[in-house]
C-alpha cells in the first residue's frame, strides 16, 4: 500500500430535527471505527454506500486517489444472511468467471462445492467467509465492513479475522473496520477512530490508544473488550 489515503472531509448526517453524525477522519490502509451502539458508525458506513434511510439525509465530501463506485468499494456486513440471496445458488451469486470464484473461495478456505449449493446450506462461518469472497471479486480499492465478526463464535471470528488479515496483507486495499470490540481490531488495523454520539472523541494509532486511552469513554470501550473476550475463553 502507498502513502496515499482516502480523506473523508466531511461527514455529517442529520434529520429534519437534528444532527446525529458529524465527523471528519482519514482512513490510512486499515482504520477502526469503533463505538458502543447508538455511537454513529454503521449510519456512517450506510451514509459512504448511500443506504441511508429515507428520514435521514447527508453532507459528504471525500477525497481519494481513486474513484467512488460500486467496483471500488465492497462492503461486508455483520449480518451476512441478509446480503445473499436465498433462494439463489452461491456460483450465481458471484459475478466473475468460475476460475475467479473458485480462487476467491480458496482464499477464504470454503469448499469449491459449495458453488452448487444455497446459501441456507452453509454455516454461519461459512457464509460471512462466502460474502467476503463475493464482496473482493471486483479487486476494489475499499472495503466497509460492519460488525463482521459479531455473529460468530469465537472460532469463526479468528477465522474470519484471519483471512481479513491475509486480504490486507495480499490486496492493495483500504479497509475501514466497524466494530464495537477494540480488540478485535488490533492485528489488522494500525489507526483507529472513536466515535460517541457521532461525534471523534479519540483517534490515532491503534498501539498508542492501546496503551494509552485519554478519554473514559475509550477506556471503557476497552475494559469491555478485555471483559467479553475473558467470558468467551
Amino acid at each position: 500500500m502507498n502513502d496515499k489515503l482516502v480523506q473523508i472531509k466531511q461527514l455529517k448526517i442529520y434529520s429534519d430535527t437534528k444532527t446525529l453524525v458529524d465527523i471528519s477522519f482519514s482512513i490510512k490502509n486499515a482504520t477502526a471505527l469503533i463505538g458502543q451502539s447508538g455511537s454513529g458508525k454503521s449510519l456512517s458506513i450506510k451514509a459512504l454506500l448511500d443506504m441511508l434511510p429515507s428520514n435521514l439525509h447527508k453532507e459528504l465530501s471525500i477525497q481519494s486517489d481513486f474513484e467512488l463506485n460500486r467496483k471500488n468499494i465492497a462492503y461486508v456486513p455483520q449480518n451476512p444472511f441478509t446480503s445473499l440471496s436465498p433462494l439463489t445458488k452461491i456460483k450465481q451469486q458471484f459475478m466473475c468467471s468460475k476460475s475467479r470464484a473458485t480462487e476467491l473461495l480458496n482464499l477464504v478456505n470454503i469448499p469449491l462445492d459449495s458453488l452448487e449449493k444455497y446459501p441456507m446450506e452453509l454455516s454461519g462461518g461459512q457464509l460471512q467467509r462466502t460474502v467476503i469472497a463475493i464482496a473482493i471479486q471486483t479487486n476494489p480499492k475499499l472495503l466497509l465492513l460492519d460488525e463482521p465478526t459479531t455473529a460468530l463464535d469465537s472460532k469463526n471470528k479468528k477465522i474470519i479475522l484471519d483471512i481479513l488479515n491475509d486480504i490486507k496483507k495480499s490486496f492493495d486495499i483500504y479497509i475501514l473496520f466497524v466494530t464495537h470490540d477494540i480488540m478485535s481490531v488490533k492485528d489488522i488495523c494500525e489507526d483507529i477512530v472513536i466515535l460517541k454520539d457521532g461525534s471523534i472523541i479519540e483517534e490515532g494509532k491503534l498501539e498508542s490508544i492501546l496503551n494509552n486511552p485519554k478519554d473514559e469513554y475509550t477506556k471503557n470501550l476497552l475494559s469491555s473488550s478485555f471483559a467479553n473476550r475473558k467470558f468467551r475463553v
